[in-house]
């Protein structure tokens, strides 16, 4: 069964983004689900083999905190003994196992994963089955419409399937793979395929502002909403919307609002071994729409350490140029 979510708005699996210090900053701000950034099965199973000889567990490997929680795990890759042992070593760490079938990365689809596996609905099944069998632990999807414009009705019979083999929940992004994240996500997908399902539906694509996330609601029923790449560098996103569906109104937030959040992020890095590039990019997106952004930014690309990195945030929260 499905953990109750403390809210309607979840942050999307983002590679290189979705870290555990910035899980934990979205769910301090009103995140009802926060999900890893998608592993692959074959490295959780070399991994845990290397941990397991040095007393460790896949939590050294996969880092997050009791805080997170209800905390989904995403993993991809279609080879299904792998997939089977890739659950076993996750499913008592996390409260729900996300599989991806939307990732539209020609390195993930050359691999048979992501969103290469809509047009194979054989193999398709018997991954839903395996997941399902494998844990008592609730399994989710994600899904692109199709793989092409040809084929952009592809989620149909794989949402059916899904449901079929026992999967709990789908999060839908209504773009093709081959459109990647070009053009406009299209709504009417997501109320298709809520108006089809007997199971939760999460619309995702295209939500940049409260009022987004509440348009795609009232015009798909969508049950919740995902939010990727608004959430970036922007934590405030979560509690904004919560505030615009129960109120109808939510607080505006200044740059020195989000630089005073990057110095909360920074903070919580340290409890985890988060790589410096990451935390150097994640500096990037908090500065994203402010006035003499692309001047930090330049600066933040010459830092070499977290020190280096906080001066520079430091100066520019008490620079004049973002008052």
């Amino acid at each position: 069964m499905l953990p109750k979510f403390s809210s309607k708005a979840f942050l999307a699996p983002m590679a290189g983004v979705s870290d555990p210090a910035l899980r934990l900053q979205c769910k301090q701000m009103g995140a009802g689900l926060v999900v890893t950034e998608f592993t692959n099965i074959h490295s959780i199973i070399a991994k845990e083999k290397q941990l397991k000889e040095n007393m460790k567990t896949i939590q050294e490997f996969i880092e997050y905190s009791e805080q997170e929680r209800p905390i989904s795990i995403q993993l991809f890759g279609s080879d299904l003994f792998a997939l089977e042992q890739a659950v076993k070593i996750v499913g008592p760490y996390f409260d729900i196992i996300d599989y991806n079938m939307g990732c539209p990365a020609p390195h993930i689809t050359k691999q048979m994963a992501g969103g290469a596996l809509l047009q194979e609905v054989n193999l398709t099944q018997q991954i839903f089955r395996t997941l399902v069998d494998t844990t008592k632990k609730p399994i989710t999807l994600k899904i692109r419409s199709g793989v092409t414009d040809a084929s952009r009705f592809l989620f149909r019979e794989i949402a059916e399937i899904a449901e079929n083999e026992g999967i709990q929940m789908i999060t839908f992004h209504p773009r093709t793979v081959s459109q990647g994240y070009s053009g406009n996500a299209d709504w009417d997908l997501i109320k298709e395929l809520k108006e089809i399902s007997n199971i939760p539906i999460v619309g995702n694509g295209d939500i940049s502002t409260p009022e987004d996330a509440k348009t795609m609601m009232d015009e798909t029923g969508c049950d919740y909403v995902m939010i990727g790449r608004a959430a970036m560098g922007n934590p405030f996103i979560f509690e904004q919307v919560n505030d615009y569906l129960n109120t109808g109104s939510f607080n505006k937030y200044t740059f020195e609002d989000k630089l005073d959040s990057f110095f909360d992020y920074l903070h919580l890095t340290k409890k985890f071994k988060i790589k410096f590039s990451n935390i150097k990019s994640q500096a990037m997106r908090f500065t994203k729409g402010m006035k003499g952004g692309s001047q930090l930014r330049s600066k933040i690309t010459f830092s070499k350490n977290i020190d280096d990195l906080e001066k520079i945030m430091n100066d520019a929260s008490t620079n004049t140029i973002i008052k």
